[in-house]
Parts: structure tokens; C-alpha cells; sequence
């Protein structure tokens, strides 16, 4: 299966289908989280502050795929595994849509439809959500390996939400770190800045 960009969460129902804009695809996260790999996997000095300059250009599919199998050695069975998860999900949908006592057998057969409508758009979401966790968790690793004390990045939309996903991985009982994620200005730029509060 290859990754790609969908949508947002669907909302389906026998109405018909809406989509939840707060609740991103996870695809949209993983260049971000590529741009911070390779911003932070190389030897440390100690003491040395590093800068990384974060070019706004796209990596395309196949390059990404490429740096998601550095990242993420077991990215096949990823995708297998949460592909195998999305289908059981949907497989249950589809029993309650069918044994459901509150809407008609007409409402039932339009809701049965529009759920085998969004059949690979809500795979695609549960794959990519998957390999951006696997993505996160090796960030996260990362940061607890070297013991880097902080991250700081331009203060955009998704670099906070990948920056605040490897702060709950590090809080997690497997990494027990405390981070701190503060949004401040300096020289007229709004940063973010992640700061790993008991390193090891």
C-alpha cells in the first residue's frame, strides 16, 4: 500500500458524509517530522548548539517512502498491521449499521453504502496515522538517545502538533521524560520550543 494524503476524519452516517477539518490525515504531519530527523540524527558535541535550516520544499512520495524505511525499519508490517485494523473496524461498522434498531432498512442499506464508500479513504487515514506514530516514537528515541535538552521551531501550525505528538510519546511510562513546549518571539519570529526538562 503506498502512503498518501487523504483528507480529514469522515463523519459518516446514513445522511450522508462530513468531514471533522480538526482532526487532520496524519500524512499531512510527516514531511515536518522528516525535515526534524534529519535536522537532529547526526553526532553531538557536547555543549554545541546546532542550527538546521528548514526548507520549505515538499519531499516528494517515493523519496519520503525511501526516509520512512531509514526511520522506520518495520514500516511494511506497520502498514499491514493498521491496513488489517482499519478493515476490522470498517467490518464492525458494517454489522451495527445492519443490526441497528433506530434506523430504517432504507437508512440501514444508505449508510452500509456510504461506509464501503469511504472503505480506502478511512485505510489510507488509519495507515498514515501509523507510520506517523513510528516516525514520532524514532524522534522521540532520538531526543532521549542524545540527550538533546531542547527543539526550537518556527512557530507554524504543524510543527506544534508534531513537536506536542513527541511530547506525549516521552511522557509515555517507556520514556517517563517531562518536557515543557513553550511558544515564544525572538527578533520578530514567533518559535516553538520543546524543552526536555530530565534528560538523561
Amino acid at each position: 500500500m503506498l502512503l498518501k494524503y487523504v483528507g480529514p476524519k469522515p463523519i459518516i452516517s446514513h445522511t450522508g458524509i462530513e468531514f471533522d477539518n480538526n482532526k487532520e490525515d496524519k500524512f499531512a504531519y510527516l514531511n515536518i517530522v522528516m525535515q526534524l530527523l534529519d535536522a537532529l540524527d547526526h553526532e553531538y558535541i557536547q555543549d554545541k548548539i546546532y542550527t538546521y535550516d528548514i526548507c520549505t520544499k515538499r519531499i516528494e512520495n517515493d523519496e519520503l517512502f525511501s526516509k520512512l524505511q531509514t526511520y522506520c525499519p518495520k514500516l511494511e508490517k506497520i502498514i499491514a498491521i493498521k491496513a488489517k485494523k482499519a478493515q476490522e473496524l470498517i467490518h464492525h461498522d458494517l454489522q451495527r449499521a445492519k443490526e441497528s434498531e433506530t434506523i430504517t432498512d432504507e437508512d440501514k442499506e444508505a449508510l452500509r453504502n456510504n461506509i464501503l464508500m469511504m472503505k480506502e479513504y478511512i485505510i489510507q487515514r488509519e495507515v498514515n496515522k501509523g507510520v506517523y506514530y513510528c516516525t514520532i516514537e524514532t524522534l522521540a528515541n532520538l531526543l532521549k538517545k542524545d540527550n538533546i535538552d531542547y527543539v526550537i521551531a518556527p512557530m507554524f501550525q504543524k510543527f506544534a502538533h508534531v513537536l506536542h505528538s513527541v511530547q506525549g510519546v516521552l511522557l509515555k511510562d517507556e520514556f517517563s521524560i517531562e518536557t515543557k513546549l513553550d511558544i515564544y518571539q525572538e527578533d520578530e519570529k514567533l518559535l516553538v520550543k520543546l524543552k526536555v526538562v530530565n534528560s538523561l
